[in-house]
């Protein structure tokens, strides 16, 4: 496969030149990314790399502003006749680890590193900013720029939407365009589907109630445990035979918790765990049925049942349109060789899916796994030794940029 770094400029086509362009400002890109990488922040409260971007774009006729309830910054680029308005965006934040990758650039922050490549997506973003401010002769609309803090669980782009983001340059964002970088996939390579990319993110706890006493006489008390341990074998039959196979769910128990010592029936139990699911029905049914199933085997075991279900990202569902219009753009930019549909979601979730509530747009991947590594090899994402290779950049600075070309020009 043709490497990122060396892709042929396709003649013929409207978006010829924008890898070109977005690898003559490579340097740019790499030096914010570092930057960043350096001085990861978490959650909601990024003030420094809020900085770093303001600092960035500080040349350019965008106009920023600032969240009121968080760091978020957005830019609103108008071209230069009326038109449309179109969303790209960026997540900001980082995770909550300590680095162990030996780059010259490790973060320097202990307890926080940017390894779900947050980093990557902004300097690409705003590489984008700079590629599309010098066509803004070009633009028949605006460009939001959305920097979004609090992606890692935090409902950062929630957020942003009720500050108005949707409606910054004016009017409604007509279209909307996400990138991920992904470690664990051949660099260079855009990845998207139609249709549900990425899961739902529920998660519920369940306490289980019974009555304590001594381990030598169990009919004295009234045992949580057996009751906890027959609720995770009943989820999972709850998945098989009340879920659509073809629109599936997955409920993992992740967390048991009962007693303190081996003499001594617990009076209650508590079982946590991840709900995902593919669409809104699906999320639905399971959170009705959780509560009910495990009630149901409480009390059939003479207890009781507390059963919450705390609601997380929704799906992430593409327009079909958009998401073909994706692959057209990333094979005219990139080259064929270098676009994929994948056939299959990702049952991880993304908060950008908020968007794509509310707006038709599209979410893809774009590989960044280091060239002394196989795909299959390679750190993933979430992990303190993942690497993201620096030479897939360009793909996803041009991308951006093709994307809102393509919807903005007249």
């Amino acid at each position: 496969m043709t490497g990122p770094t060396d892709l042929p400029t396709l003649p013929g086509n409207r978006h010829a030149g924008l890898l070109d362009a977005a690898r003559a400002l490579q340097d740019r890109t790499v030096e914010l990314r570092r930057a960043i990488h350096r001085q990861p922040e978490l959650g909601l409260r990024l003030p420094h790399t809020q900085e770093a971007i303001r600092a960035a774009l500080a040349d350019l006729p965008i106009e920023l502003t600032e969240g009121r309830a968080t760091t978020s910054l957005t830019g609103v680029l108008r071209g230069a006749r009326p038109g449309p308005a179109v969303l790209l965006r960026a997540d900001m934040d980082a995770l909550p680890l300590d680095e162990d990758t030996g780059l010259d650039f490790a973060s320097e922050v202990d307890g926080a590193m940017h390894a779900c490549g947050h980093d990557t997506h902004v300097a690409m973003l705003v590489s984008a900013a700079r590629l599309l401010a010098e066509r803004v002769d070009e633009l028949a609309g605006s460009v939001v720029f959305m920097f979004q803090p609090g992606e890692e669980g935090h409902h950062g782009a929630r957020h942003m939407i009720h500050e108005g983001v949707l409606d910054a340059a004016g009017t409604r964002v007509s279209r909307a365009f996400g990138l991920h970088t992904m470690a664990t996939m051949p660099s260079g390579v855009l990845r998207v589907r139609s249709g549900p990319i990425m899961a739902s993110a529920d998660t519920f706890r369940v306490e289980v109630i019974g009555r304590g006493g001594h381990g030598s006489a169990p009919y004295e008390a009234i045992d949580p445990v057996p009751a906890a341990a027959a609720m995770v074998g009943a989820l999972q039959t709850m998945v098989t035979r009340r879920i659509n196979v073809f629109d599936p769910a997955v409920v993992s128990v992740t967390h048991i918790a009962a007693g303190t010592t081996t003499n001594i029936i617990p009076e209650t139990a508590v079982l946590e765990g991840t709900i995902r699911t593919l669409s809104e029905p699906t999320r639905a049914l399971v959170r009705e049925e959780l509560p009910k199933v495990c009630e149901a085997v409480a009390t059939a075991h003479g207890c009781r049942a507390l059963a919450e279900v705390d609601p997380g990202y929704p799906p992430t569902i593409n327009d079909p349109s958009i998401a073909a219009t994706v692959l057209s753009l990333g094979a005219d930019v990139l080259g064929p060789e270098c676009v994929e549909e994948i056939p299959d979601p990702i049952m991880g979730a993304e908060d950008f899916s908020y968007v794509l509530q509310r707006i038709p747009g599209a979410f893809a991947f774009l590989g960044g796994c280091p060239p002394d590594h196989r795909p299959e090899d390679a750190p993933s994402n979430h992990s303190n030794r993942v690497v993201f290779d620096e030479s897939a950049l360009p793909a996803g600075v041009a991308m951006h940029t093709a994307f809102a070309l393509d919807t903005l020009r007249g």
